[in-house]
């Protein structure tokens, strides 16, 4: 089976449709610093004189997401650009609500931009081994991320006279009332929390395919695809399978789909 590509010879994972991808494409992913377990405070974080407070709000997480010490590698106009790879990851999960819902409103964005706020300063080795282990930190990340955004937009000032939103990004950013299957389209929209869901799959799907599918194995990455499209509504599945794979790749996905057709 293919691993992730070498700084030296890097292969494309994904080549995907323009008509329905705007972001930059990462390439490869590469870590060589140890992860910080503290969560600071969004006090920590210097806001840029913008204009509003959500483009204040964006700029507060970028900051808090720039620390991160793993980096990912990807094109922009032809060029090839290393960054962290959470501050990576939120531009491309913004870029993929906007795609799947042009009326995607600040809530939505600020969520998809605070998805994964700081998660390299939780690692997954908090929790023991396992799947018990793995539910128990993904719950504690996420309540980690959504008290971290709050504090960050409450900050720049929402929050305040009847405002919502910070209630809403956290429960975008917790998942709340995703469930296990696609949520339905109301009046020909999607609700906020599967574009959420669908956007962090495609994300998944662009960057972390090959080098999870190295880590996990062939059958071990087959489960997780046979978990993962389900949660996904039409229009997401319809986005992930317009990415144009490479062979390996695409076997696993055929895979994972022959398994739901005799399940279904």
């Amino acid at each position: 089976m293919s691993g992730p590509a070498s700084s030296n010879k890097r292969r494309t994972i994904f080549r995907t449709s323009p008509s329905l991808l705007t972001p930059p494409r990462p390439l490869m992913t590469a870590s060589s610093r140890s992860p910080s377990t503290f969560v600071p405070r969004a006090k920590r974080y210097v806001l840029l004189p913008m204009s509003t407070r959500f483009d204040d709000a964006i700029a507060a997480i970028d900051a808090a997401n720039a620390d991160d010490p793993f980096t990912v590698t990807y094109a922009v106009d032809g060029v090839e650009v290393t960054r962290p790879k959470e501050l990576a990851h939120s531009e491309l999960m913004c870029e993929w609500v906007k795609t799947l819902d042009p009326d995607a409103d600040d809530a939505q964005l600020l969520a998809a931009r605070a998805h994964h706020l700081r998660r390299w300063s939780y690692p997954r080795t908090e929790q023991p081994e396992g799947r018990a282990g793995y539910l128990k930190w993904r719950t504690e990340a996420r309540k980690r991320h959504a008290t971290l955004v709050g504090e960050i937009l409450s900050g720049v000032g929402y929050g305040v006279d009847g405002d919502d939103t910070i209630e809403r990004v956290q429960a975008l950013v917790s998942k709340q009332g995703l469930g296990k299957g696609g949520l339905a389209a109301v009046d020909g929209r999607s609700p906020a929390v599967q574009v959420h869901e669908d956007s962090l799959c495609l994300v998944f799907l662009q960057t972390q395919f090959v080098p999870v599918a190295t880590q996990l194995g062939d059958e071990k990455m087959i489960d997780v695809l046979v978990r993962t499209v389900p949660k996904m509504g039409p229009r997401g599945q319809a986005a992930a399978l317009a990415l144009d794979l490479d062979p390996h790749c695409a076997s696993l996905v055929a895979a994972a789909l022959e398994r739901l057709g005799a399940e279904a």
